[in-house]
């Protein structure tokens, strides 16, 4: 506590304002998304009578809460992975316009799409708008190549998980609805609800594990977006207290030095005829330039992560904990501890190491790195669990009626809605093991869509045709509005003397 208030102390007023200013936006995202997204959660039990409105959202908005509580982090890092590798490393002026500029561009599209009771997708929109700050941050730079803006590896797998997984939700309801009308013969499981009597028990309470299922899944994985975000501002302006994470065992300091060495002496066989004159100044921008584009190796590249693994295992020394180092040198071990990692990743994915051995190597290096760097404190989870609980209490009754009503020809039945639900529940939680942010909006509808299409109720193709227009248009939108705030931003940060 006494090196946070000290840190506090030698922080501006003005960055003290910029970061109060952002961990505001952070939680404002987070409250649209429970409106938004969260709204899907609630529509079936609502709709098939298990639960009134107000006690449906109470519900749902605390399993919310609870799933942001028990997240991993692995989300958040994954959308902190998509950023340009300099924004990250070196929050600055360009760090603050960059969380401003996605955070604003999210907001604006959530709040603008919620309006017009369309579901469309929070993490489409966040992904969008990265995008868009890391291709004009491209075009901004030296370079002036858009291509480099963006990890476009990272933005491949996120974005196949977005566009598969509401396929997924489609079919997957569909075939699940077709299989319990054949093993599951009652038929008032099938039949419109009587809107004077609340649905029988065993049905009632499928319905209320689905609903819940739902919101701590989607609490566990669209929570996380905005706690990437947040911890990205906390350990660029206080990196002493959030740089590394202090309760890092000694096991896993002595399994990091071990791994630093062995990238150290993996590299000093691959450096040569390096041009030491090359990356002598500077080997942090040899690595940043690697990991822009789609590049090919180089002995500079090697020599590169040699000297930067070096300098790592310098700071670390023989500290038996993170804790124990020095202020001032953890916010610039963080940095180079997170080149090693991502260099390291992109190495073994592309299989640009020369044995599997080395690939190995190096995917247990990026382990361990991450081991004591990505760590989220419970009061910044807690921040965001508040601000996405209270959001789906509030405004949910857009997204709820176009989801009820609007998507099928015929009212939602008891199955629809449970199989619908299950198919999300399962969907979500598996994109969270695996640290891949999906959208819930788009599992959701396309679940109860794929249930009507089974239960040959029909689709009202005017609803069917907007959502799917506000999905399409989410990304190339967002890319905009990213791209244009940021440079707003950028400009206005930097006219206020911000450095």
């Amino acid at each position: 506590m006494h090196l946070l208030l000290a840190e506090f102390a030698g922080v501006g007023f003005g960055t003290w304002a910029l970061l109060g200013l952002a961990l505001l936006l952070a939680l404002a995202f987070e409250f649209a998304n429970g409106f938004h997204d969260t709204a899907n959660a609630v529509a079936t039990v609502i709709y098939t009578h298990t639960l009134p409105a107000v006690p449906a959202v109470i519900w749902s908005g605390f399993f919310n809460f609870l799933g942001v509580l028990t997240s991993t982090g692995a989300v958040a890092f994954s959308i902190v992975n998509l950023l340009p590798v300099e924004l990250v490393i070196h929050v600055g002026s360009a760090g603050f316009a960059m969380v401003f500029s996605l955070l604003l561009s999210a907001i604006i599209w959530n709040v603008g799409t919620w309006y017009f009771g369309l579901p469309a997708s929070s993490s489409h929109t966040l992904i969008g708008s990265i995008i868009g700050v890391g291709v004009a941050n491209a075009l901004m730079s030296d370079s002036h190549y858009w291509g480099d803006g963006v990890n476009w590896s990272k933005a491949k797998e996120v974005g196949m998980a977005l566009i598969i997984s509401p396929v997924i939700g489609f079919c997957m309801a569909a075939l699940l609805l077709i299989v319990m009308k054949i093993l599951i013969k009652n038929p008032k499981l099938y039949e419109a609800p009587d809107a004077s009597h609340p649905p029988p028990g065993w049905i009632r309470a499928l319905l209320m594990f689905t609903c819940t299922g739902v919101s701590f899944a989607h609490g566990s994985n669209d929570g996380q977006k905005g706690m990437g975000l947040i911890m990205l501002i906390l350990v660029g302006i206080l990196p002493t207290t959030y740089a590394l994470k202090s309760e890092s065992t000694e096991s896993e300091l002595l399994a990091l030095r071990s791994q630093l060495q062995a990238c150290v002496s993996y590299c000093s066989m691959q450096e040569k005829g390096a041009d030491p004159d090359y990356v002598k100044d500077d080997p942090a921008n040899v690595i940043t330039t690697f990991l822009r584009g789609h590049h090919s190796t180089s002995p500079e590249l090697f020599w590169s992560v040699e000297t930067i693994a070096n300098r790592s295992l310098q700071q670390l020394g023989n500290f038996k904990s993170l804790s124990q180092i020095p202020e001032q040198d953890r916010g610039s071990l963080r940095a180079d501890l997170y080149l090693i990692s991502s260099v390291s990743s992109k190495l073994a994915r592309n299989h640009q190491l020369n044995s599997p051995a080395a690939e190995k190597e190096a995917k247990m290096l990026t382990s361990t790195i991450n081991s004591v760097t990505n760590f989220i404190p419970i009061w910044v989870k807690m921040a965001v669990a508040l601000a996405l609980g209270c959001g789906t209490m509030i405004g949910w009754k857009r997204i709820v009626v176009t989801v009820g009503e609007k998507i099928g020809k015929t009212h939602m039945t008891y199955g629809q809605g449970a199989a619908a639900e299950l198919v999300a529940m399962f969907t979500i939680s598996l994109a969270d093991m695996l640290g891949l942010p999906v959208s819930t909006t788009h599992v959701l509808s396309s679940g109860v869509a794929g249930t009507m299409a089974a239960n040959g109720s029909g689709l009202q193709m005017a609803t069917v045709r907007n959502i799917l227009m506000a999905w399409v248009l989410t990304l190339p939108v967002c890319v905009f509005l990213g791209a244009a705030l940021f440079a707003l931003g950028l400009n206005m940060i930097a006219r206020l003397g911000f450095q």
